[in-house]
């Protein structure tokens, strides 16, 4: 067996240790493992309900643990705080400088009718004694958490010059063990924060594997089987609709879907007749393109985000590595030089890196890296021995990726320069194949 096939094959093994249970949803919870030691110092005040009963939802814990997730900011505690304005007016400078805050998050929330709330939010300068910026929002009780995300991507924006990806989804795969010992795999979407999880799909025995967001974020494609005794499949869901279909028949199998920028096509691995290449396909049209063409193993296509060009994965020159070549074909580039072994590639927003799973020799096992094509420096993020399927979010700040700790398979995100890392667990059983939604 080639070791690109064995490196899979030990991924692969890796995503099938299950762990028993009954449950039919899986939620998310993070638990941050590592942060900035100075972060920007933000006072966010509990906001000021004006209403009826209790408010519906939280907005300052929310915004508070978005903010505290991204690794970027130390949030003081409102223990600390000499007052608790809810409006700019309102506000004594001295007293936040008096417990070191940079940035002051006030706001309210008030009840405007049935169902109906009004949100007003500031974010203030302490030191130069001015407002940032101010907004307000219209939402009804269920849309309150997604505000709350909004308000954090905007403070994210103002106090560090990057756009939020906080107002984002995630989808991943869990898988269980039923209690007839069936293995239940489970399609799921979420918030980034892991909240409001959604279930998409949910089969018995047969694997759902690489979910692959649209670009405008309201599809999902994913590898997936229609019973045991077909080959592997790429299906398309219409996330609102809750349909499916298959994007194509193929004389063979299909797998590695990874959308283009503008929506339009598909490129996809196909292995048939003994060989695995990568294609193009027309979503709507139905068209396949043949990309390339060798007796090697040639999948996990990515776009870059021009369009232009795409990465894949090949072992061509006798172990797995990065490949560059264009969208209409022709020879491919190889791009990784450095360590053992690479695999997995995919572009952040820039087009400038790449996040990849590494194995960088020696005994070091699988773990993710950023590469750079200009220079063919490869930054080591992580110290696991089995990361894999690293997506970077939206705004190319973190990396989403699979990893285990103990027996349990988790996802876990670091951020880009790699200071920042937490674990998003699942309450029920694994969690694998994480995709990033760069649109809600």
């Amino acid at each position: 067996m080639k070791a690109f096939q064995k490196a899979l094959a030990l991924l692969f093994a890796a995503a099938i240790v299950f762990i028993h249970s009954g449950s039919a949803i899986a939620a998310l919870t993070i638990e941050i493992t590592q942060g900035e030691r100075s972060g920007i110092p933000v006072a966010a005040v509990p906001f000021r309900w004006q209403g009826t009963g209790d408010p519906p939802e939280n907005l300052r814990a929310i915004v508070a643990a978005d903010l505290h997730r991204s690794g970027r900011f130390d949030l003081l505690s409102p223990a600390d705080y000499l007052s608790r304005p809810s409006e700019v007016s309102e506000v004594r400078y001295k007293d936040w400088r008096l417990i070191k805050a940079e940035a002051l998050v006030v706001g309210r929330i008030t009840e405007k009718g049935p169902d109906q709330f009004e949100v007003s939010f500031q974010l203030l300068d302490v030191y130069r004694e001015r407002v940032k910026v101010g907004l307000r929002y219209t939402a009804n009780a269920a849309q309150l958490r997604q505000v709350a995300h909004q308000i954090s991507d905007r403070i994210f924006y103002e106090m560090t010059g990057i756009k939020g990806a906080f107002d984002t989804r995630i989808a991943y795969v869990t898988m269980q063990l039923s209690d007839d010992g069936d293995r239940v795999y489970q399609l799921m979407i979420a918030d980034s924060d892991g909240h409001n999880s959604q279930q998409i799909l949910k089969t018995t025995n047969l694997p759902v594997l690489s979910p692959a967001w649209s670009p405008n974020g309201q599809r999902l494609a994913y590898v997936s089987f229609s019973d045991n005794r077909s080959g592997a499949n790429v299906w398309l869901q219409d996330i609102s609709a809750g349909t499916r279909r298959p994007v194509a028949r193929f004389d063979g199998s299909a797998s590695a879907p990874a959308w283009s920028p503008d929506g339009k096509s598909l490129a996809l691995t196909v292995s048939a007749r003994g060989n695995t290449d990568v294609y193009v396909l027309g979503v709507e049209s139905g068209e396949l393109r043949r990309l390339t063409k060798h007796p090697a193993i040639d999948t996990e296509p990515a776009w870059s985000p021009d369009g232009r060009h795409l990465v894949f994965t090949s072992d061509r020159n006798g172990r797995p590595h990065i490949y560059r070549v264009s969208r209409n074909g022709g020879k491919a580039e190889r791009l990784t030089r450095d360590g053992k072994e690479n695999a997995g590639a995919s572009y952040d927003p820039t087009g400038k890196r790449l996040v990849l799973v590494t194995n960088r020799g020696q005994g070091a096992g699988y773990q993710i890296g950023v590469f750079y094509p200009e220079s063919g420096r490869t930054d080591v993020l992580t110290d696991g021995t089995l990361d894999e399927s690293p997506t970077f979010s939206p705004n190319g700040a973190m990396i989403l990726y699979a990893t285990r700790m103990g027996r349990d398979g988790v996802l876990a995100a670091v951020s880009a320069d790699g200071r920042v890392r937490q674990v998003l667990k699942s309450t029920e059983g694994d969690v694998r194949e994480p995709a990033w939604a760069a649109s809600r």
